[in-house]
Protein backbone atom coordinates (compact mmCIF):
# COMPACT_ATOMS: atom_id res chain seq x y z
CA UNK A 1 0.00 0.00 0.00
CA UNK A 2 1.35 3.40 -1.00
CA UNK A 3 1.07 6.61 1.03
CA UNK A 4 -1.54 7.91 -1.44
CA UNK A 5 -3.72 4.79 -1.25
CA UNK A 6 -3.43 4.71 2.56
CA UNK A 7 -4.40 8.41 2.73
CA UNK A 8 -7.40 7.78 0.44
CA UNK A 9 -8.52 4.80 2.55
CA UNK A 10 -8.26 6.84 5.76
CA UNK A 11 -10.05 9.80 4.14
CA UNK A 12 -12.97 7.54 3.19
CA UNK A 13 -13.08 6.12 6.72
CA UNK A 14 -13.00 9.60 8.31
CA UNK A 15 -15.98 10.50 6.05
CA UNK A 16 -15.85 14.33 6.29
CA UNK A 17 -18.63 14.91 3.71
CA UNK A 18 -20.98 12.56 5.55
CA UNK A 19 -20.17 14.34 8.81
CA UNK A 20 -21.03 17.85 7.53
CA UNK A 21 -24.76 17.78 8.45
CA UNK A 22 -24.01 16.28 11.89
CA UNK A 23 -21.25 18.80 12.65
CA UNK A 24 -23.44 21.71 11.54
CA UNK A 25 -26.27 20.54 13.80
CA UNK A 26 -23.88 20.10 16.75
CA UNK A 27 -22.34 23.56 16.35
CA UNK A 28 -25.40 25.58 15.29
CA UNK A 29 -26.07 26.96 18.80
CA UNK A 30 -22.53 28.35 19.18
CA UNK A 31 -21.26 31.75 17.90
CA UNK A 32 -19.21 31.47 14.65
CA UNK A 33 -15.91 32.24 16.38
CA UNK A 34 -16.55 29.59 19.04
CA UNK A 35 -17.57 27.09 16.35
CA UNK A 36 -14.11 27.31 14.75
CA UNK A 37 -12.36 26.92 18.11
CA UNK A 38 -14.45 23.86 19.06
CA UNK A 39 -13.99 22.31 15.62
CA UNK A 40 -10.20 22.81 15.72
CA UNK A 41 -10.04 21.36 19.25
CA UNK A 42 -12.09 18.28 18.32
CA UNK A 43 -10.08 17.65 15.15
CA UNK A 44 -6.80 17.87 17.08
CA UNK A 45 -8.11 15.44 19.72
CA UNK A 46 -9.15 13.02 16.95
CA UNK A 47 -5.70 13.30 15.32
CA UNK A 48 -4.01 12.62 18.67
CA UNK A 49 -6.16 9.53 19.25
CA UNK A 50 -5.50 8.15 15.76
CA UNK A 51 -1.75 8.81 16.06
CA UNK A 52 -1.73 7.02 19.43
CA UNK A 53 -3.42 3.98 17.89
CA UNK A 54 -1.04 4.08 14.91
CA UNK A 55 2.14 4.20 17.01
CA UNK A 56 0.94 2.20 20.01
CA UNK A 57 -1.35 -0.29 18.28
CA UNK A 58 1.27 -3.03 18.02
CA UNK A 59 2.00 -2.87 21.75
CA UNK A 60 -1.71 -2.75 22.61
CA UNK A 61 -2.25 -5.93 20.59
CA UNK A 62 0.63 -7.62 22.43
CA UNK A 63 -0.69 -6.58 25.86
CA UNK A 64 -4.22 -7.80 25.07
CA UNK A 65 -2.88 -10.98 23.36
CA UNK A 66 -4.81 -10.13 20.18
CA UNK A 67 -3.67 -11.25 16.76
CA UNK A 68 -3.64 -8.87 13.81
CA UNK A 69 -6.14 -11.12 12.05
CA UNK A 70 -8.66 -10.57 14.87
CA UNK A 71 -8.36 -6.79 14.57
CA UNK A 72 -8.67 -7.00 10.78
CA UNK A 73 -11.86 -9.09 11.00
CA UNK A 74 -13.32 -6.92 13.80
CA UNK A 75 -12.40 -3.72 11.94
CA UNK A 76 -14.02 -5.09 8.79
CA UNK A 77 -17.25 -5.87 10.66
CA UNK A 78 -17.41 -2.42 12.31
CA UNK A 79 -16.60 -0.69 9.01
CA UNK A 80 -19.29 -2.77 7.27
CA UNK A 81 -21.91 -1.71 9.84
CA UNK A 82 -20.93 1.98 9.49
CA UNK A 83 -21.04 1.68 5.69
CA UNK A 84 -24.53 0.13 5.85
CA UNK A 85 -25.71 2.93 8.16
CA UNK A 86 -24.33 5.47 5.69
CA UNK A 87 -26.25 3.86 2.82
CA UNK A 88 -29.42 3.30 4.87
CA UNK A 89 -29.30 5.94 7.66
CA UNK A 90 -31.69 5.38 10.59
CA UNK A 91 -34.22 8.12 11.48
CA UNK A 92 -32.14 9.34 14.45
CA UNK A 93 -29.07 9.83 12.24
CA UNK A 94 -25.82 7.95 11.70
CA UNK A 95 -24.58 8.17 15.30
CA UNK A 96 -27.96 7.98 17.08
CA UNK A 97 -29.18 10.60 19.53
CA UNK A 98 -26.72 13.42 20.21
CA UNK A 99 -26.54 15.22 23.59
CA UNK A 100 -27.20 18.97 23.85
CA UNK A 101 -24.59 21.60 24.75
CA UNK A 102 -21.06 22.23 23.47
CA UNK A 103 -19.56 18.96 22.26
CA UNK A 104 -16.35 17.80 23.95
CA UNK A 105 -14.58 14.70 22.61
CA UNK A 106 -17.88 12.80 22.19
CA UNK A 107 -19.36 12.65 19.59
CA UNK A 108 -17.29 14.93 17.32
CA UNK A 109 -13.71 13.77 17.95
CA UNK A 110 -14.80 10.24 18.89
CA UNK A 111 -16.53 8.49 17.13
CA UNK A 112 -17.38 10.87 14.24
CA UNK A 113 -13.77 11.54 13.16
CA UNK A 114 -11.73 8.97 15.11
CA UNK A 115 -14.19 6.10 15.01
CA UNK A 116 -13.61 2.40 15.72
CA UNK A 117 -12.99 1.62 12.04
CA UNK A 118 -10.38 4.39 11.78
CA UNK A 119 -8.66 3.20 14.95
CA UNK A 120 -8.65 -0.40 13.66
CA UNK A 121 -7.30 0.70 10.26
CA UNK A 122 -4.35 2.70 11.65
CA UNK A 123 -3.63 -0.01 14.23
CA UNK A 124 -3.43 -2.60 11.45
CA UNK A 125 -1.17 -0.36 9.35
CA UNK A 126 1.18 0.18 12.28
CA UNK A 127 1.28 -3.44 13.40
CA UNK A 128 1.53 -5.02 9.91
CA UNK A 129 4.41 -2.82 8.73
CA UNK A 130 5.98 -1.11 11.77
CA UNK A 131 9.01 -0.10 9.68
CA UNK A 132 6.73 2.26 7.70
CA UNK A 133 5.25 4.17 10.65
CA UNK A 134 6.61 7.44 9.26
CA UNK A 135 4.85 6.86 5.94
CA UNK A 136 1.58 5.91 7.65
CA UNK A 137 1.83 9.06 9.78
CA UNK A 138 2.14 11.15 6.59
CA UNK A 139 -0.87 9.34 5.09
CA UNK A 140 -2.87 9.99 8.26
CA UNK A 141 -1.88 13.68 8.26
CA UNK A 142 -2.94 14.03 4.59
CA UNK A 143 -6.32 12.40 5.26
CA UNK A 144 -6.80 14.44 8.45
CA UNK A 145 -5.80 17.67 6.70
CA UNK A 146 -8.30 17.07 3.88
CA UNK A 147 -10.97 16.21 6.47
CA UNK A 148 -10.23 19.38 8.45
CA UNK A 149 -10.36 21.54 5.30
CA UNK A 150 -13.76 20.11 4.33
CA UNK A 151 -15.23 20.43 7.83
CA UNK A 152 -14.01 24.03 8.19
CA UNK A 153 -15.77 24.75 4.88
CA UNK A 154 -18.89 22.87 6.00
CA UNK A 155 -21.28 25.84 5.84
CA UNK A 156 -20.17 26.84 2.34
CA UNK A 157 -20.25 23.23 1.06
CA UNK A 158 -23.68 22.66 2.57
CA UNK A 159 -25.06 25.75 0.82
CA UNK A 160 -23.29 24.94 -2.44
CA UNK A 161 -24.01 21.21 -2.70
CA UNK A 162 -27.29 21.07 -0.80
CA UNK A 163 -28.65 18.31 1.39
CA UNK A 164 -29.49 15.94 -1.48
CA UNK A 165 -26.02 16.07 -3.05
CA UNK A 166 -24.35 15.52 0.34
CA UNK A 167 -26.66 12.56 1.01
CA UNK A 168 -25.80 11.07 -2.39
CA UNK A 169 -22.05 11.51 -1.74
CA UNK A 170 -22.39 9.98 1.73
CA UNK A 171 -24.18 6.93 0.32
CA UNK A 172 -21.54 6.54 -2.37
CA UNK A 173 -18.84 6.66 0.33
CA UNK A 174 -20.90 4.13 2.30
CA UNK A 175 -20.79 1.74 -0.67
CA UNK A 176 -17.01 2.18 -0.95
CA UNK A 177 -16.62 1.54 2.79
CA UNK A 178 -18.71 -1.64 2.53
CA UNK A 179 -16.40 -2.88 -0.26
CA UNK A 180 -13.29 -1.97 1.78
CA UNK A 181 -14.74 -3.64 4.88
CA UNK A 182 -15.44 -6.88 3.02
CA UNK A 183 -11.86 -6.89 1.71
CA UNK A 184 -10.52 -6.20 5.22
CA UNK A 185 -12.64 -9.05 6.62
CA UNK A 186 -11.54 -11.47 3.86
CA UNK A 187 -7.86 -10.55 4.31
CA UNK A 188 -8.10 -11.17 8.05
CA UNK A 189 -9.92 -14.46 7.53
CA UNK A 190 -7.43 -15.61 4.88
CA UNK A 191 -4.49 -14.81 7.18
CA UNK A 192 -6.17 -16.64 10.06
CA UNK A 193 -6.85 -19.75 7.96
CA UNK A 194 -3.24 -19.81 6.76
CA UNK A 195 -1.94 -19.64 10.33
CA UNK A 196 -4.54 -22.01 11.81
CA UNK A 197 -3.20 -25.52 12.57
CA UNK A 198 -4.27 -28.18 10.08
Amino acid sequence: MTIASAALLLFLILDPLGNIPIFLSLLRTLPPERQRIVLARELLIALGVLMAFLWGGKYALEVMHLRQESVSIAGGIVLFLIGIRMIFPPPEGLMGEIPDGEPFIVPMAIPLVAGPSGMAAVMLMGSNEPNRLGEWSIALLIAWGATAAILFSATILYKWLGRRALTAVERLMGMLLVAISVQMFMDGLASYLQLAPA
